[in-house]
């Protein structure tokens, strides 16, 4: 199972605003594939961007798929980013995510975290 840096799960999931992420939030992708700095600064439409744009990642792999879910949860499209957190889930790759409080965890769970974290955040309105 390949490990990667997927920062922004840690501040969304586990709440942690502070995180000092590495120098490099893309290990194993080439720089801006997962749109990580993006996502850090709170440019979601340019994460978007970034995501789509990489044709070298592929449109199932886990990380981008929960990436591109955050983002679209930021920008309003909660039903796009739903979708991407259960197709992570249903998904039949999983790999390893090191969190920005340097948590490991499985895509399958963050993916799980995140959806829950996004009804309930719908349920609240």
């Amino acid at each position: 199972m390949k490990t990667l840096f997927i920062s922004i799960l840690a501040v969304s999931l586990a709440g942690v605003a502070n995180a000092q992420p590495p120098a490099s939030g893309e290990i194993g992708y080439s720089r801006g594939s997962l749109g990580y700095d993006a996502l850090i600064a709170g440019d979601n439409d340019r994460a978007i961007a970034q995501i789509m744009a990489n044709e070298k990642v592929s449109r199932n792999d886990p990380a981008r798929l929960i990436n591109l879910g955050q983002a679209y949860a930021r920008t309003g499209r909660t039903s796009e980013a739903a979708q991407l957190f259960v197709t992570a889930i249903e998904s039949r790759d999983q790999i390893d995510l090191i969190l920005a409080d340097g948590t490991v965890m499985n895509s399958k769970e963050a993916a799980k975290q995140a959806l829950a974290k996004l009804q309930s955040r719908i349920a609240s309105r």
